[in-house]
């Protein structure tokens, strides 16, 4: 018998190949999960009673012939007959599924497929694909149906001693990869792990006289019952791991997991794992298996997990997740949506949990925890209220507190003189510990904000809280940090001081500083450099954020504040103006007078418009403005010539920047010479 398979197109082979399913691979999921199908139908009949036989061993077989170029997938399932095969094969997308879930809805809940089209990706990688198939039914023939890739067809009776099917695919020679045994291996692997029917692909092989050979025993590549399957009261913790370390042999052991097991107003069930996170968000992504009844569906499962949880690992199963016609897209639909709300409010109550329950062993979790929540509060606006009462903070000295317990902590030392609530932060506790030892001299406390997402945390926090600032603790002096009703910004005469230091600063890539005084008493440091919060945490966020990229690019800005206070600024400043003070002296006198001279000029016109004022007595004007700014450089120049000379001072300036991470390469190895000559 010949005929056309009823299709409204003849290109719906091109169709299939190229564009039906994203991956080129897909075909053996959709072959062997028909067996599958063919194989629970069979087990649904026979538990109603209407199989007369014993059904026997049932389990599918994938075997390939490099010599004659195929690939066959073999089942003992219910088989078809001649005329089945018109109707589920020769009309395209006509799903028998559906017909025998009308018959045994209430005993076929595994049945995977549903759209009819599965068989037909076989065409992906085959130049001919036959199907030798017999009835369960009694008293059916054998029958072989084969195509090459058009729509004609023919079908005749054939011998098959046996029910069931065998779909043999002639593989296309620029598919050749598919009759590799480790590549149908990884493949099976993959997508046929937990299929609910043993999978058996060649046979189990053992060392024997140094080399591996094959024995009577068959090769089972899935695990019919896997994890997520089982009631969790029927599971120990160790069962949780061995799992874990079959989904991700390489990983170290998880922190924590969560069971689900839902069954209205959807079904859904899996195992997610809190895995210890590296430091990259990108590379922890996608180690979430997505399962339609045991079938790999993909590991792509944004849009039913919440973006924050994509960081999560295990496994998701669910028949009620609508699939496009290949399974391997997920479409919109209302069940996603409550699927997702689900996962995160079983996430959080399980934070919630551990936290309420065990805070100790949360603490000792939470540096790994912590971006989990993180991310979750900076991407669903709904979890930050759900986090807020088990996400933690931790100073300094590694004590933890929840947000409100902090609050209390620092609200009575840390609240400045116009009512804002400062929350003093470091990234770095060894580098900025300078700073971090100032702050718990005046009695405050410091938080260390070091994690993958803290600095976009900042930004959070000061939205949801009035009146609240955080403030990295090197950002300035600590005193004008937290500025209080009696402790006024204490601005000290600069003399020549700024000259003397801002002259012997070294020149930095992408790094400017401003020097400028303060008055910070006689215990405090000479000399600190600090760093615009603003400009700072703007460059963080530059490296989380590609629409900021701009302030990546943009210089460091630093600020040198002199300490004149301390003796030895004190010393710097008496010997540099004894030193320079006859040179200084006629150029003081000359400033003074252009001086003079430009403010008689302004003084004269200042009640003219710029285009009042005589061209003359503009460039007089200009020309004093050049005279002023000529001397001042000249001056600038002379104490230059000072200090360049002055060992101290650049000892001050190198120590300063050593302290930040800003010494290197040649200025490094001067200050150890300099050092070393100092010491003699």
């Amino acid at each position: 018998m010949k005929g056309n398979i009823g299709v409204t197109t003849e290109n719906i082979f091109p169709v299939i190949k190229k564009f039906l399913y994203s991956d080129h691979d897909i075909f053996i999921r959709e072959i062997v999960s028909n067996a599958v199908d063919a194989t629970q139908k069979l087990r649904t009949i026979a538990q109603k009673g209407e199989l007369k036989e014993d059904a026997g061993d049932l389990t599918v077989h994938v075997s390939i012939d490099p010599k004659a170029k195929t690939l066959t997938v073999s089942d003992r399932g219910i088989g078809m007959t001649a005329e089945e095969i018109d109707k589920y094969i020769n009309q395209i997308a006509f799903s028998s599924a559906g017909d025998f879930l009308d018959k045994y809805k209430e005993d076929a809940n595994a049945i995977i497929g549903h759209f009819g089209l599965g068989f037909y990706s076989a065409f992906m990688v085959s130049d001919k694909v036959e199907i030798l198939t017999r009835s369960w039914q009694e008293g059916s023939k054998a029958v072989r149906w084969t195509c090459d890739g058009s729509p004609e067809y023919t079908i005749e009776d054939a011998e098959r001693a046996d029910r069931g099917t065998d779909i043999i695919m002639h593989i296309s020679d620029d598919c050749k990869e598919f009759l590799e045994e480790s590549r149908i291996q990884s493949l099976l692997t993959k997508y046929c792990h937990f299929l609910p029917v043993s999978v058996a692909f060649g046979k189990k092989k053992e060392w024997k006289d140094g080399k591996q050979v094959e024995t009577a025993e068959d090769n089972i590549i899935n695990d019919t019952a896997p994890l997520w399957t089982k009631k969790p009261s029927d599971l120990k913790d160790e069962d949780y791991k061995k799992f874990y370390r079959e989904l991700y042999p390489m990983s170290d052991e998880p922190l924590f997991w969560i069971h689900l097991n839902v069954d209205f107003p959807f079904n859904l069930t899996g195992v997610l794992y809190f895995p210890k996170v590296k430091k990259s968000i990108e590379l922890q992504k996608n180690k979430i298996q997505l399962y339609c009844n045991q079938v790999f569906v993909t590991d792509s499962v944004e849009g039913i997990v919440p973006d924050f949880l994509t960081l999560l690992h295990g496994v998701i199963d669910s028949p009620d997740i609508p699939l496009n016609v290949s399974r391997s897209y997920l479409q919109s639909d209302s069940n996603v949506k409550k699927i997702s709300t689900y996962i995160t409010k079983k996430v959080s109550d399980r934070l919630q949990s551990i936290f309420k329950n065990d805070r100790k062993e949360f603490e000792q979790k939470c540096d790994d925890i912590k971006i989990f929540i993180h991310y979750g509060m900076l991407t669903e606006t709904d979890y930050y209220d759900k986090a807020k009462n088990y996400a933690l903070l931790k100073d300094t000295e590694g004590k933890y507190f929840t947000y409100d317990e902090y609050q209390t902590l620092i609200k009575d030392s840390q609240t400045d003189k116009d009512g804002t609530l400062i929350y003093l932060y470091a990234q770095d506790r060894d580098a900025q510990y300078a700073y971090i030892e100032a702050a718990q001299q005046k009695g405050y406390n410091v938080l260390m904000m070091d994690g993958e997402l803290d600095a976009a945390m900042l930004g959070l926090l000061e939205e949801k809280n009035e009146k609240t600032r955080f403030v990295r603790v090197d950002s300035d002096t600590i005193d004008r940090i937290i500025r209080k009703d009696d402790a006024a910004d204490q601005t000290a005469q600069a003399g020549i001081l700024t000259d003397i230091f801002s002259t012997q600063l070294p020149k930095m890539e992408k790094t400017e500083f401003h020097v400028e005084t303060q008055a910070m008493g006689e215990q405090g440091a000479p000399i600190v450099i600090t760093q615009s919060e603003y400009m700072r945490r703007m460059k963080d966020m530059a490296r989380l954020q590609q629409g900021m990229a701009f302030y990546g690019d943009m210089p460091d800005m630093m600020n040198l504040v002199i300490n004149t206070d301390h003796p030895l600024i004190k010393t710097i400043s008496q010997q540099g103006e004894e030193a320079t003070a006859e040179a200084l002296k006629p150029v003081d006198a000359e400033i003074k007078g252009l001086s003079a001279r430009r403010d008689a000029i302004n003084q004269s016109n200042k009640d003219k418009k710029w285009d009042e004022i005589p061209q003359e007595s503009k460039d007089e004007l200009s020309k004093t403005e050049k005279d002023i700014e000529a001397q001042q450089a000249r001056r600038t120049e002379i104490i230059a010539t000072y200090a360049k000379d002055n060992k101290v001072v650049h000892q001050l300036v190198d120590l300063a920047l050593l302290q930040n991470g800003l010494l290197r390469g040649e200025a490094l190895t001067n200050f150890v010479r300099r050092s070393i000559e100092l010491i003699k």
